[in-house]
This record gives C-alpha cells, structure tokens and sequence, in this order.
C-alpha cells in the first residue's frame, strides 16, 4: 500500500511517502518545487507509475485508488493501509499510549479537530494563493548553479570515462593574463577576468564580430577561433586600435559599428576592376567597400520596414509569424500546433521570431540562419533557386510587397513614372536610371492588365497576408503595384549590402 501526501508548502520537505502505513525515508535531490503546478488552459491527465520517457509501471496492476482534497494524516495513511498497531491508537485508552500514537494522534487532532489551528491553515492557504499568483505568471530562464564543492575532474586515461588519470582544476590560458587571486574561481570569477581591461582576448574577439557583422568577414578571418590553429590578423594594429578603443568606451557596441559604418573603409564603393579583383579577390586589404548578402532576420525586416508594417515595439514574449500550416504537427515530436500570431505579432522584429530548434522557422533557414542547436560565429552564404522562391511565394513577402504597392500608389506621386522612381529609391536605397525605370514601367503596364482583365486573380492577390489595403484603390493598381515591389524585393541591390 502506498500513499503520497503533500502540504502545498512549495518544499520538498512538505511532501511524504507511507509504504504500508509507515514512513518511508526519503531522499531530497533537489528542491525546486514552486509556482503552480496544474495547467493553465486543462487539467493534465492522471498517470500513476511513469515519468517523461521512462517505460513506467509495466505489467504492473493497481487494485483501488482513492485522491483526497487534503494532506492525510501519518495515523489516517496507516489505518488506509490497515496497519494493525497504529490504527488502534483509535480506541485505546490515554495512558497507554505509546510517545508514537500520541504524537499522531495529536496531528490529527490539529488537522482536523481544532479550530484555531485549521483556521490557521486556511489563512496560510490563502496567502500562498496570492503569493503564487505573483510568482507564476513571471517568466523563467534557466540558469546553472554552482555546486558548493566542485566535483574533481581528472585526465581520462585514453578517453575512457572510467579510468581517471591526473587530477586537474580550471584555470585560464598563462599566455593570458594571470587569473586574480582575489576572484572566486567560478563563472563570475570568469566574467570579470574576460572583461578586465587588462585582458586582450575578449575586447579583440568581440569587435572582430563587428567587424564580420559590417564586412562578411573579420579582421581574423577564423572568428570562431583566435588559438593557434586560427588565421592571423590581416590588420593587426586595426584589430588592437578597435579594442582599445571598445574597452575605453565603455564596451559600447553601437558606438564601435557607429565607428565602423562612418569610415572611409566601409563608405568606399564595392565596384572593383578586374585587375583588382584578380589581385585580391576576396577583399584582404579592404581596397574596396563590403559586398555581401543580408542576412535572413535582415531580409525580412526590411521588407517590413519598407511596407510601413514593421512593429518597433522593444521587448516583450516570443511571437508566432506566419509559417507553413501543418509544419510542426509533421516535424515535432508529440504532433504540437503551431498557432500563427495576429495583429502587430505577425510584424515584429525577427528578433522575437519563436524558434522551436527541432522545427526552425523555414524561410530563415533558406538564408543560412543559425538551426541554434550549436553556437555558431560564422553563417555561410549560399545562393540557391528556393531563396528566390521564398522572396517571391512566402506570405511574409507578398503581403509586404502588397503594402509596399500602396505606398507607391499614395505615396510615391501623380503619375505612374514618379511613382515607380519613388518605390524604387524605397527599396534599394538609390535612384534608378532611365532603363530601369522602363523595365518597371513595363512590368507594371504588363501586370495591370493582366488583372485587368481578371477581377477574381487581382481580389485573390490583394488578400493574400493579414495586413489589408485600402479597398478605394483599383484593385488592378493595387495589385500591379504589388507585383512591382515584388520584383523589386528580389533585386540584387535589395538582397545585397554594397
């Protein structure tokens, strides 16, 4: 016979075991029990005998089972499993009871019996409601603790888990500056050594990735690794003149890529001769300004931004954009429903893109995204027919193509030539030449008519996305102006930073 009782204390010390009527002893491996523990839209499911991918109480077979609305008792567990000494504390007289059945007797006299101590408990309930009410609804990150002792670590004698070898402790690289003496040898301890103004390692690797972030490429060609297997510094004084100057400021990232972006390095123009790409084809000496693809969150919001669409709100939960239906209920273990957000969700920054790492969002993964499974320092850059797919059939892009071919239309002039001047220059960044402004003209021309003489393709394609367009505007204009901007969208000078 077993019974489990718990106090609602949120302490692991508040939960106890009967076998057979007795107290089992227990063993506190960890004491993590807070917040509420039931569901919040439905009451999970009973299971008794099984843990999360654990095969459970196989074969096994249970005879009754009985759930209380209250913590029993140690005297009432052991007359529920019929235990023969305890239960008759019940009828036996006062001075012949053992220290044992007094003392239970007494608790259930105070669970049950006494006033003053039962309106005690329920006062007690009531304040751990309201305290849990504060409690839950705050959001968590997981985060590791220090052990009191650290567990030793040893050499594995070739690789075997079981053959230790020389006892070590941590300790940081002596090419390095010394670890302070007066630091706890733990992560904090860690943190403050890497950032001591003294240490070059973290200022260099840090603005290297800024670097990378503005060029495609560090200055350490290896970002993901600065030891001795790793490129040298095409620049080193650059490399150090930018740490120092990181850590005198304050370890100010947006004033370093300030710096960066304002140089005359980055502002120089792209174009090359073909005598100089032959020479430095991959940009080594910097004689030319970054040419590189956007990256997979950049991409997506600046055909938000141009659109008018973007939702600059700072902070806040994860949001849910569009996603192929189905995806996650195919891919993910447990058949899970991927609820696509509404409203200004579905236009915010990808920053806060919900990312399930077992089923990451497919468009980012078509532009190289990090899956996050892993660190990752450097993406690749590929070029491949499904990117253009995406620009052209995803509904995060069509629907801002359509907002964008409204802005064209009410925004961008009177006439259909400065119009498409304008959408151009929003999207790319430039003015367009003469030629380019013929193709335009061409493509839309083109497209109006085709919806034109299809009022059911033109309803179907300004309707595709959440966002709405102004119903007032022809639904053929609406619709070929669209069509502009998406073209436009999969322009090189809009996928490509130069």
């Amino acid at each position: 016979h077993v019974a489990v009782t718990y106090d609602g204390s949120s302490r692991a010390a508040g939960a106890h075991i009967f076998l057979n009527g007795l107290a089992a002893e227990v063993a506190v491996v960890r004491d993590g029990l807070f917040k509420d523990i039931t569901y919040t839209k439905s009451e999970p499911d009973l299971t008794l005998g099984q843990r999360f991918r654990d095969n459970g109480f196989k074969g096994g077979r249970v005879s009754d089972l009985a759930v209380f609305d209250r913590a029993l008792t140690p005297l009432e567990a052991a007359q529920l499993a019929g235990h023969n000494d305890q239960v008759g504390a019940w009828t036996l007289a006062p001075e012949k009871l053992t220290p044992e059945q007094r003392e239970e007797l007494f608790e259930y006299f105070a669970a049950t019996v006494h006033s003053p101590t039962r309106d005690a408990a329920r006062a007690l309930q009531r304040v751990r409601e309201e305290q849990n009410a504060v409690v839950t609804p705050l959001p968590e990150a997981m985060v590791m603790q220090e052990l009191p002792q650290p567990k030793p670590a040893y050499i594995l004698t070739r690789g075997a888990y079981d053959a230790h070898g020389e006892l070590v402790t941590a300790d940081t690289p002596h090419a390095l500056p010394a670890f302070p003496a007066n630091e706890p040898r733990n992560r904090l301890g860690l943190a403050r050594w890497l950032t001591a103004p003294t240490n070059p390692l973290f200022a260099r690797v840090t603005v290297n990735r800024l670097w990378q972030m503005m060029f495609g490429r560090g200055l350490v060609e290896t970002s993901d690794n600065f030891g001795l297997q790793g490129a040298p510094p095409t620049h080193p004084e650059l490399l150090d003149w930018l740490a120092h100057d990181f850590i005198a400021n304050n370890w100010d990232v947006k004033r370093t890529l300030r710096e960066i972006a304002g140089s005359a390095t980055y502002r120089q123009s792209s174009l090359a001769s073909p005598e100089q790409f032959a020479r430095d084809p991959q940009n080594l000496w910097l004689a030319r300004g970054p040419s590189r693809r956007l990256s997979a969150e950049m991409l997506r919001d600046q055909a938000l931004a141009a659109s008018g669409l973007l939702v600059e709100k700072i902070g806040g939960p994860s949001v849910k954009p569009y996603q192929p239906p189905g995806l996650w209920e195919e891919i993910a273990m447990g058949k899970p429903h991927y609820e696509t957000g509404t409203g200004d969700d579905l236009h915010r920054r990808s920053l806060y893109t919900f990312w399930k790492r077992t089923v990451p969002p497919p468009t980012m993964m078509l532009f190289d995204a990090a899956e996050r499974n892993v660190c990752t320092v450097r993406r690749q850059s590929t070029s491949t027919p499904l990117q253009a797919l995406a620009l052209l059939n995803d509904v995060q892009f069509v629907e801002a193509a359509r907002l964008i071919g409204q802005r064209m239309l009410t925004e961008g002039g009177a006439t259909t030539e400065a119009r498409l001047a304008w959408v151009f220059r929003l999207v790319t960044g430039r003015r367009a030449d003469a030629r380019e402004l013929a193709i335009l003209h061409e493509l839309y021309d083109e497209q109006r008519e085709t919806f034109a003489a299809n009022p059911t393709a033109a309803a179907k394609f300004n309707q595709f996305g959440d966002a709405a367009t102004d119903p007032e505007l022809p639904a053929a204009d609406r619709a070929a102006s669209a069509a502009v901007a998406q073209a436009l969208l999969n322009f090189d000078e809009a996928i490509m930073s130069r």
